[in-house]
């Protein structure tokens, strides 16, 4: 009885629920920083023993990834998980699409997660708005902004990634620029779409625009290329480099060569493009910059705080190799 009553006035002094004064004493994540260091203090005011359980411990932090095939994705779970670490979080990984069915997030949220971070368009496609009904944790987004659902997002900025790779290319001699992106449905394929007939416009106005949706996989950069090239297209954006290996794959398959014949760029600059054949120039995202902005903004979200709920871009660069030349005559 003693016990329960000096529970109930830790609550009291705290300012808070007998249940999560229990949470606090039990090593339960699911209480945010600034809640917690209340109650350990309520704790040592009126002279309760701490147990083991108490003690200061890592908060769970989920990170939501998609398919770890592209080679991007683990770019960002490897820089995800060095900075939660030294923030004194413990990253627990999901790469399940999780799609319509919510099973695999539920279990996420009963580990005890204190916040969630969603990478990579995962909070940008269809079902989402219903899924998030589930999350009672706070949660940030990285490229996969969703006006909607109103929470901070940290994305590369698209439209200018692509402008850029318009302006390389015509600057090379390239008239007949196309763009291979994503599936339409996703915010980030929307912006590149923008990008490159936004540039077209300035740069190529009497020259036909064309933007292939297809997979983010080899294949579907293949088989967009496919298409592309009926177009008698000499330089082509990609809006990935898995794609544009795809596409690579897919132009020599023709009989032609990269770049004397097709000049490729790709998009993310992910690791081992300098070491293809030949060499990817690709736009690469400010990976650990934009990790630090989604990091810093849940942990300030986590202890109470109440950040800027807005979508933050970061430029790319333009990495230039030996994928794109000049402009064939063929």
């Amino acid at each position: 009885m003693a016990n329960r009553i000096r529970l109930a006035d830790v609550a009291v002094r705290a300012g808070v629920s007998t249940a999560t004064v229990s949470r606090v004493l039990n090593g339960k994540s699911s209480v945010a920083a600034s809640t917690r260091q209340t109650v350990l203090d309520a704790l040592d005011a009126v002279g309760f023993d701490r147990p083991d359980q108490a003690k200061e411990r890592p908060q769970l932090v989920g990170v939501v990834a998609p398919e770890l095939t592209n080679p991007i994705a683990p770019h960002f779970v490897q820089e995800l998980e060095s900075q939660l670490s030294a923030a004194g979080c413990a990253p627990v990984l999901s790469t399940h699409a999780i799609g319509k069915d919510d099973a695999y997030l539920r279990l996420l949220l009963d580990t005890g997660v204190s916040g969630i971070i969603f990478l990579a368009g995962r909070s940008a496609g269809p079902g989402f708005d219903s899924d998030r009904q589930l999350i009672d944790v706070p949660y940030v987004t990285i490229n996969g902004w969703n006006p909607t659902i109103g929470v901070p997002d940290f994305s590369s900025d698209d439209v200018e990634a692509i402008k850029d790779s318009v302006r390389h290319l015509h600057h090379a001699g390239h008239r007949h620029i196309g763009l291979m992106t994503g599936p339409e449905r996703f915010r980030n394929v929307q912006d590149m779409a923008i990008g490159y007939r936004q540039a077209m416009l300035e740069l190529c106005p009497d020259v036909d625009q064309h933007v292939i949706h297809s997979l983010f996989s080899i294949e579907g950069g293949q088989l967009a290329a496919d298409q592309l090239l009926d177009h008698d297209i000499t330089g082509i954006i990609c809006g990935s480099d898995v794609m544009a290996l795809g596409a690579i794959r897919q132009i020599r398959q023709r009989g032609l060569a990269v770049p004397e014949d097709v000049s490729i760029i790709g998009y993310d600059d992910s690791p081992l493009m300098a070491f293809t054949d030949p060499p990817l120039t690709s736009n690469r995202q400010p990976v650990r910059q934009i990790v630090s902005g989604a990091v810093e903004t849940l942990i300030e979200l986590m202890s109470g705080s109440n950040p800027p709920r807005v979508p933050v871009s970061y430029r790319t660069e333009l990495i230039t190799r030996g994928s794109s030349g000049s402009a064939s005559k063929r």
